[in-house]
């Protein structure tokens, strides 16, 4: 598991004793049927080849959510990308039930691409639109279509155009480890460097408003939290307590941030008021309470904690009262991650009678637990702003990387990202 876990959690996963109630299902793969879609390849008015293909990233986008099948390319060859009662049968015949088209064209020195979205079924259009933006905006345009087609389609907002944060950490001789805080498109491209230390950097994450980022820091020789403006780069240090200072969450209005800090003794879960910089203590037992995460009502925290014996996730109102446990399956869930709609949690999953640490997201209302991962010792899962995807690390050919799997279970790809160790993803809240 990563540092932060290790120094947490402190060999939690070495307690046993947790009193577990009836399993409810526990779906190992994903069953939904996804909604095939052509996506064809745009045309292109201008002379030279444009630096990035604009249907590619689409189709890559829809299918990444788990609710789309894009249609091979090499299928869509021979078929002109235009809508006409006998197109429409060819793109049925093919097994699509929409098509998308679109056109770029040269617009004084930047490029403006018209789509459209039509139902094979019906042969309605059901989407049209424009976006103009210059040469280095393809990728900007290509997932604000793919957004705004998602949305048209299944009645949810579409995540695309949002950002991810990740650390990366490269050795380079014994006791030479350079960590290196990014920020990349969701789907790892285009990554920038925000920071780098000889020290470790855990725990990165965004701010509601995406233009700050908390993350822990161990450039004093010991864990620090610090908030850091992202377009200018400018970095406060937010605490300097004794003893472990670690896994900053913002709250859901940007004007508190949940840590875990072991000043009075154990690790528990504290509050800041980020303008007073008042803190107060939010949990206060005898076990390890740590990794919180908001819910949407701002009062309500998700948290891990060993108090049943066991790492299970537990809430509590930030103002007080006792915790309420919510996860029963399995002899560890940590970690917890809410989507928006807070119907589903993702966490980080073992089952009884298993030594495989997977990815998992329970339905709250109904109790099932699916299996999002296909490997082990996956660890700090992050989720989509619309539910639809996870982005977890894990290990791959003995190398850290990042996996990208969609919550229905259908979906698992690996994510381009630097070289060396990847670890510690976070999603970034939808993006003005």
């Amino acid at each position: 598991m990563n540092i932060l876990m290790r120094v947490v959690l402190l060999g939690l996963t070495l307690m046993v004793g947790a009193v577990q109630a009836a399993d409810p299902l526990v779906i190992s793969s994903g069953t939904d049927r996804a909604t095939p879609i052509a996506v064809v390849p745009f045309g292109w008015q201008g002379g030279s080849v444009l630096p990035e293909d604009m249907s590619t990233i689409i189709g890559n986008d829809l299918r990444n959510s788990g609710v789309f099948e894009p249609i091979p390319r090499q299928n869509m060859i021979s078929l002109p990308a235009q809508a006409s009662e006998v197109i429409y049968r060819d793109w049925q015949a093919l097994g699509a039930q929409y098509v998308l088209i679109g056109n770029i064209v040269p617009n004084g020195g930047r490029l403006q691409v018209q789509f459209g979205l039509f139902n094979v079924t019906t042969q309605q259009q059901v989407l049209t639109g424009s976006v103009a933006g210059g040469t280095d905006q393809l990728r900007d345009m290509a997932h604000h279509i793919a957004d705004q087609s998602f949305e048209k389609l299944t009645g949810v907002k579409g995540a695309f155009s949002t950002r991810m944060l990740y650390v990366t950490a490269e050795r380079f001789a014994v006791n030479n480890t350079r960590y290196t805080l990014q920020r990349s498109d969701y789907d790892g491209a285009r990554a920038v460097t925000l920071l780098q230390s000889r020290e470790p950097i855990l725990s990165p994450s965004f701010a509601p408003d995406g233009r700050r980022i908390a993350y822990v820091s161990f450039e004093q020789k010991r864990p620090r939290i610090f908030v850091q403006h992202i377009d200018t780069g400018r970095r406060e240090q937010i605490t300097n307590y004794e003893g472990l200072n670690g896994a900053p969450a913002w709250s859901p209005d940007g004007n508190r941030l949940a840590f875990v800090l072991s000043r009075d003794g154990n690790p528990e879960i504290y509050v800041m008021d980020m303008g007073s910089r008042q803190v107060k203590r939010v949990t206060n037992s005898p076990s390890i309470d740590t990794e919180p995460f908001w819910g949407k009502d701002g009062q309500t925290l998700y948290f891990t904690s060993d108090r049943s014996g066991k790492p299970q996730i537990y809430k509590t109102n930030i103002n007080g009262g006792s915790a309420e446990r919510v996860t029963f399956v399995g002899n560890y869930n940590a970690n917890p991650k809410l989507s928006a709609d807070e119907k589903t949690l993702v966490m980080i999953h073992r089952q009884e009678g298993y030594t495989v640490f997977k990815v998992a997201a329970q339905d709250l209302q109904r109790g099932n637990l699916r299996i999002l991962s296909d490997t082990s010792l996956d660890e700090s899962p992050t989720v989509a702003p619309n539910g639809t995807m996870v982005i977890y690390a894990t290990r791959q050919q003995g190398r850290g990387v990042l996996v990208l799997a969609s919550t229905n279970g259908r979906i698992r790809v690996p994510l381009p990202t630097a070289q060396g160790e990847v670890r510690e993803p976070s999603w970034s809240p939808y993006l003005n």
